[in-house]
């Protein structure tokens, strides 16, 4: 493959106030964008000018959804160093929803090397409060001007920034939390353990009646059953039931979080019980019934740590840890915002510096 050649943007942004970012509203001046094509394989990487793609009203990702996504961060130290959490395994895990949909294999190490060159480019756009960070969003879509269905023979991998801040405007305080019983995201053998597009876009209706009604996010149940619980639109789950940490098992219909994967290695390596199984939602609710459901909470590299302060199940409210974040949630949520702002060894070997 290529070096990657740079075409610097002549035209520079003004950047945002860092105090009041939100998140994915502004982007940085470049992006970088890789092509494929059958037969030549990904080729001509170029980190140029962010600017507007230009597609045929015939591309296929429009009318087929071969859409992949992932999603970072990069983070400013207080001596000045740039860090990446695990982005290794953001490549990786992108591979697995390229070979879901279709779509060519991509050199994890290339891609990481990549996501480097664009952060570097753009270190003047990492904010340095604590809290923000450079969001990192690499996607890939198909680019075939075709009308039929069948895999592409061209596409795009591209790498976007945005500066953010916090993700929910509730920070860390506990958030209330639907539990969907109408609507399915995702079964077994389908795109469930992926990134895809298609997911999120299935995910809309129940999140926009949940904010009608004033939750935050919705909690998906199994698409056969509707009664095991598999994750919020954004997040992994985890509850803690007499002293034991649950979290639903990969079976193939959610996502394998790389926060989620975190979560539990700082947790076996402080000592404590965690169980990976399938966990009804009226287990949950007869456990806080009994006084044993001591703590909920949610992983994912938008929020981190998320935790649930209110669950509503069919017109039945709980609420959990008296609306508080508990101990557990904390210690997570420390544990690994102090390693991705280098404050803290980092014994697990996550973060990745940017020259």
């Amino acid at each position: 493959m290529n070096d990657i050649r740079i075409t610097m943007n002549e035209t520079l942004k003004s950047k945002p106030d860092a105090a009041n970012l939100g998140f994915g509203k502004y982007f940085t001046d470049h992006m970088f964008i890789m092509d494929y094509t059958d037969g030549k394989g990904w080729h001509d990487p170029v980190i140029m000018p962010y600017s507007p793609l230009s597609l045929d009203p015939s591309t296929m990702v429009f009318h087929y959804g071969q859409s992949v996504f992932e999603g970072l961060k990069a983070f400013k130290t207080a001596d000045g160093r740039i860090l990446l959490f695990r982005p290794r395994d953001n490549m990786v895990r992108l591979n697995v929803s390229d070979d879901r949909l279709c779509i060519p294999f991509i050199d994890p190490d290339f891609g990481v090397e990549a996501i480097k060159a664009l952060v570097s480019l753009e270190r003047g756009w990492i904010p340095d409060q604590r809290g923000t960070s450079l969001y990192i969003r690499p996607f890939t879509i198909a680019t075939d001007p075709f009308i039929g269905v069948k895999p592409s023979e061209t596409y795009k991998f591209i790498i976007i920034l945005s500066p953010v801040g916090n993700y929910y405007p509730q920070g860390i305080n506990p958030v209330k939390i639907f539990v969907e019983d109408k609507y399915v995201r995702a079964v077994k053998g389908g795109l469930g353990f992926t990134k895809a597009a298609a997911n999120y876009a299935a995910s809309l209706k129940s999140q926009e009646e949940a904010h009608a009604a004033g939750y935050v996010q919705v909690l998906w149940l199994d698409g056969v059953e509707r009664k095991y619980i598999e994750e919020v639109g954004t997040m992994n789950v985890f509850f803690k039931i007499k002293n034991q940490i649950i979290t639903p098992a990969l079976e193939g219909s959610i996502l394998p979080g790389i926060t989620r994967s975190s979560a539990i290695d700082i947790l076996k390596d402080s000592g404590y019980d965690v169980v990976e199984r399938r966990l009804g939602i009226d287990e949950v609710f007869k456990a806080n019934e009994e006084g044993q459901l001591e703590e909920a909470f949610g992983t994912g590299t938008a929020a981190v740590i998320s935790p649930i302060g209110e669950l509503s199940w069919k017109s039945n409210k709980i609420i959990i840890n008296n609306g508080k974040i508990g101990d557990i949630s904390k210690k997570i949520y420390d544990t690994i915002t102090s390693i991705q702002y280098g404050e803290v060894y980092d014994k697990f070997n996550w973060t990745v510096e940017v020259k």
